[in-house]
């Protein structure tokens, strides 16, 4: 589906445009956004809009990462916004043709930044004020600012983990944190290069339109460096708990083993005990006592609760 909507010269906003027999000229500036667009539609971007065909390669093809390259009369724009699905962070490509008097958006899923923007172009307040650096700039805005409640997300989830007021067990554990570091590492592939887009344009010295609004710019840049350090440092908690959790599983096992060890090391002599007695010679002296049994079996009782102490008093059992 495409979508136009356009700005005259005399400051009237004009809707449902038809791109098949629209008259861009007559506008002061226009938007025309590609929303899940057919193969026919795209033709537009080459037959109508003559852009350059590495530019639409790069539309076409999904997941670029995001950049930006410089052309004649426009600026063409790869970013991705993200959307949460069943505990794993999906990735769509947003792109963007700014020009002066004109901006193409081109998107291949439904993209809710757009519709937030265009919904608030079409109620037709304060849009005498708007240029297509100024729509550039509230997607942007948008799409960076939706980044922001899957962090908050995953630091609750972090929060849980650490917790862990459900009791759960060990295992069960490791896959949530190893399924969140996981979301973080996908996150950040996304927001570091959104940082570094952003760094270039406000560095650039051919956007004069993004020059001019280089404190709106500045702010998206800045909750992009947040965002990093936000994703840095989860991660650098879920890595934190993994080790807490790889120790105590360590000492737990340890205290286990020392248990283990305990019992052998006192069953071990009376093992020996009975293995010398169990033997069937028949010159064993011990064997025609009317007591040896019952000496025996002291023996054995008074070895084990000796060894029993012993290792009590070495602090074996703390």
């Amino acid at each position: 589906m495409i979508n136009v909507i356009g700005v005259t010269n005399e400051n009237h906003l004009e809707k449902d445009i038809s791109i098949y027999n629209a008259n861009f000229a007559k506008y002061k500036w226009f938007w025309v956004d590609f929303n899940e667009p057919t193969d026919e539609e795209i033709k537009h971007l080459a037959n109508t809009f003559h852009f350059h065909p590495l530019a639409i390669e790069d539309c076409v093809q999904r997941l670029q990462r995001p950049k930006l390259d410089y052309y004649d009369d426009h600026t063409f724009y790869v970013t991705h916004n993200v959307r949460e699905e069943e505990k794993d962070i999906i990735k769509e490509e947003l792109d963007f043709f700014v020009g002066e008097n004109f901006l193409v958006t081109f998107h291949r899923m439904p993209s809710k930044e757009i519709t937030y923007v265009w919904g608030r172009l079409m109620s037709g307040k304060n849009y005498e004020n708007w240029d297509t650096f100024y729509v550039f700039y509230e997607i942007l805005d948008k799409i960076v600012d939706n980044y922001f409640p899957l962090i908050y997300k995953i630091e609750d989830e972090l929060d849980k983990i650490e917790d862990n007021t459900q009791n759960k067990s060990m295992s069960d554990l490791m896959t949530e944190l190893f399924d969140t570091r996981y979301m973080l590492l996908n996150l950040r592939h996304t927001v570091n290069p959104m940082r570094d887009l952003l760094y270039r344009m406000l560095n650039s010295h051919h956007l004069n339109g993004i020059r001019e609004r280089r404190e709106y710019f500045s702010d998206i840049y800045d909750h992009l460096l947040k965002l990093s350090e936000m994703v840095m440092s989860n991660r650098e908690v879920t890595a934190d708990i993994r080790d807490s959790y790889l120790s105590l599983n360590s000492h737990q096992t340890n205290n286990v083993m020392k248990v283990l060890t305990i019992i052998t090391s006192i069953f071990a002599p009376l093992t020996f005990i009975a293995g010398i007695y169990g033997m069937n010679f028949e010159n064993m002296p011990e064997l025609t006592w009317n007591y040896g049994y019952f000496l025996t079996l002291s023996l054995m009782g008074i070895m084990g609760l000796s060894m029993y102490l012993w290792f009590k008093r070495k602090g074996w059992f703390k």
